[in-house]
């Protein structure tokens, strides 16, 4: 069952989703991908609540058309590449992290991690380089090889997620990640070599491969129990 919260920043306030088993748990603050928060996101939550996280993810895309979302096919990338092409990246970031200290009072919520995926993939790298939080896992943001300065302002354990054979991320653009997490106590990062683009989208037929996204999302439960419990 979702319910609505609502996010008050100083120049407006926007929806975020809430999911939540009984008795509450660690949170997870859920960072869409270019297609709004919809199907996809409602299923991701779905099985963290089963795991027995609260999940909260917050309608990033406000400021440019509250609420929007779409069905995952092919007419639907351009018209979410042209939302991400207007989103304020520094407000976006300022968002997430009000967004974030709502999650973070809730009732029953002790420690706090963030999950995002492709756009929300970056947006989880940048609010991991300034917000407190105890956990990060990026899926595939494309931004984070041309952000690797900010790698040192995150504190808290990372994990990090690519494909291999990402049309959006050139191999030797993860190379660059992979160098800079190596060595780092609490960062790990995994490519799947044989993965796309949003392999772990199972609502888009055009993306999702069942075996890439089993391997990582079995990474990423575990790690949000090793960092998180």
């Amino acid at each position: 069952m979702t319910r609505i919260e609502k996010v008050v920043v100083p120049d407006g306030e926007f929806n975020l989703h809430v999911w939540a088993p009984e008795g509450g748990g660690p949170g997870i603050l859920l960072l869409q991908e270019i297609f709004g928060v919809g199907e996809y996101m409602e299923a991701v939550a779905g099985d963290l609540v089963a795991l027995g996280y609260v999940v909260a993810a917050p309608d990033m895309f406000w400021r440019i058309e509250p609420e929007w979302a779409v069905v995952h096919n092919e007419e639907a990338v351009p018209k979410g590449m042209s939302m991400v092409s207007q989103f304020d990246w520094e407000k976006g970031v300022e968002d997430a992290a009000a967004a974030l200290a709502v999650l973070k009072g809730l009732p029953g919520v002790g420690k706090v991690g963030v999950l995002g995926f492709c756009f929300g993939g970056m947006l989880a790298y940048l609010l991991g380089a300034r917000a407190e939080i105890d956990s990060l896992v990026s899926f595939y943001g494309s931004g984070v090889p041309g952000a690797l300065d900010q790698i040192d302002a995150i504190r808290s354990p990372v994990q990090f997620h690519f494909g291999g054979d990402d049309p959006y991320i050139p191999r030797e653009d993860v190379a660059k990640v992979e160098r800079a997490v190596d060595g780092r106590d609490g960062m790990e990062i995994h490519v799947q070599e044989n993965g796309g683009h949003a392999f772990h989208n199972r609502k888009a037929p055009m993306f999702y491969q069942p075996e890439p996204a089993e391997r990582a999302w079995r990474l990423t439960v575990d790690f949000l129990a090793r960092t998180l419990s």
